[in-house]
């Protein structure tokens, strides 16, 4: 098994040192001149940026001093997102160079044959100009150098565009993360639900993912967003945090200033069980929230009850559905925290009405939405399976790069409706 997964690790290395490998060929060799200024500070920027993206990861992996995980998070965790689109950039980019260098060549000719007519002495007839033919080696000597600067040209042309579209499409996806998630609004019908109960407001929010990019600041805005909802009941489905509570306790002290009528609840995500999910459920507790840890409350109107994450069997905690909803009224409606949009399979079974999750992300960073939804029941948004409907957050923060492409972060208010209104 140690041999596998060392194989498996030396192919991935294999394929993340050639695609580097192409981008420099592309982006610092061909559109440089020979070795110079130019074409060491872009080989540099090409071999930096990987090692400190490994570096960034193993850091945070490892529990590596909390200084030393942020100096290295942001260059690292952005060069991530950078390459990303640098490749697809370039990818795009061979397909628009054949094109690029025709232009450059057809305006070539054009200038190369069109006629240059002589001056004429006033009060003179024009005569014409009797060319002198040129040794050969001269005109190959000439052509030469006017092929390669063409070459020169064209290459800088597109990799000029390839770094530009990368930079402004990372640049904007990082903006967009770090100005706060926005506020989307669902109705959900519920069959069981009492008239007195239509219009019950839930702020659901995931995947804040505070640590060494994301901190104090941004778990503040997001706080700010889910109040200025004013919601009913507050429900931060997982993710919460990167790191420990000996690093994070401060960045996650905002969330004891939440607000709402009937309080604020929590589940583990599987990213809890990365930073030690005994210590977070006690701090959250802490701060004011309530976790439910494959439990359940009775609330005036339905029940609320949720799960621990999958990935918390691995260390005895995992996800008890029998223990969280068994000996319940079935005639009342219930609602179910669980971070992965997975479990709504159990749920189904234990006739859940509503499962609210997080999780995916949305795919965070296009085209990751497809292996998303590959790997996902439902990628975000509201979908329905069996009597059970799953409602899915795209998440207010981001793993990694703090970057969002294609799917931008949000927090959900999901107003219950009751059919009997």
């Amino acid at each position: 098994m140690v041999v596998v997964f060392a194989l498996v690790a030396l192919v991935v290395l294999a394929a993340f040192a050639a695609l580097h490998r192409y981008a420099w060929l592309r982006l610092v060799r061909d559109t440089t001149r020979g070795p110079g200024l130019a074409r060491r500070t872009g080989t540099v920027v090409m071999v930096a940026g990987p090692l400190l993206m490994v570096a960034a990861l193993v850091a945070e992996r490892a529990g590596a001093p909390f200084w030393l995980q942020r100096v290295l998070g942001w260059p690292g965790f952005l060069w991530m997102a950078l390459s990303l689109y640098l490749l697809l950039a370039l990818l795009a980019g061979e397909v628009v160079r054949p094109l690029v260098a025709r232009l450059v060549e057809r305006r070539a000719r054009t200038k190369d044959t069109a006629p240059i007519p002589a001056p004429v002495p006033a009060g003179t007839a024009p005569t014409e100009p009797k060319p002198e033919p040129e040794p050969e080696r001269e005109t190959a000597a000439r052509e030469e150098p006017s092929s390669s600067s063409r070459r020169l040209f064209v290459s800088r042309v597109v990799g000029g565009a390839v770094a530009a579209a990368a930079v402004g499409t990372v640049g904007y996806g990082t903006y967009g993360v770090l100005r706060g998630p926005a506020v989307k609004r669902v109705t959900v019908p519920l069959a069981k639900l009492p008239r007195s109960a239509h219009g019950f407001r839930i702020a659901v929010v995931s995947d804040i993912h505070l640590g060494p990019v994301l901190g104090r600041s941004f778990a503040q805005r997001v706080v700010d967003t889910i109040n200025s909802t004013q919601p009913d009941l507050i429900a931060v489905v997982g993710d919460l945090v990167d790191g420990s509570v000996k690093d994070l306790g401060p960045a996650a002290a905002p969330l004891a200033q939440l607000r709402a009528r009937h309080g604020s609840y929590f589940v583990t995500g599987n990213h809890e069980y990365f930073s030690g999910a005994d210590q977070w459920v006690e701090e959250v507790r802490r701060l004011g929230l309530h976790p439910l840890e494959n439990a359940r409350t009775e609330l005036p109107a339905f029940d609320l009850a949720g799960v621990n994450d999958l990935a918390g069997e691995s260390e005895g905690e995992g996800p008890d559905f029998t223990r969280a909803l068994g000996d319940r009224d079935t005639s009342r409606a219930v609602v179910l925290l669980a971070h992965q949009p997975v479990q709504v399979h159990e749920a189904v079974k234990h006739h859940v009405d509503l499962q609210l999750s997080g999780h995916t992300h949305g795919g965070q960073l296009w085209p990751g939405n497809f292996i998303a939804a590959a790997t996902n029941p439902t990628l975000a948004g509201l979908d329905r399976y069996g009597d059970t409907q799953l409602y899915v957050s795209r998440g207010a923060g981001a793993w990694g790069p703090p970057t969002r492409v294609g799917a931008p972060s949000d927090i959900t208010v999901i107003e219950l409706a009751s059919t009997q209104a």
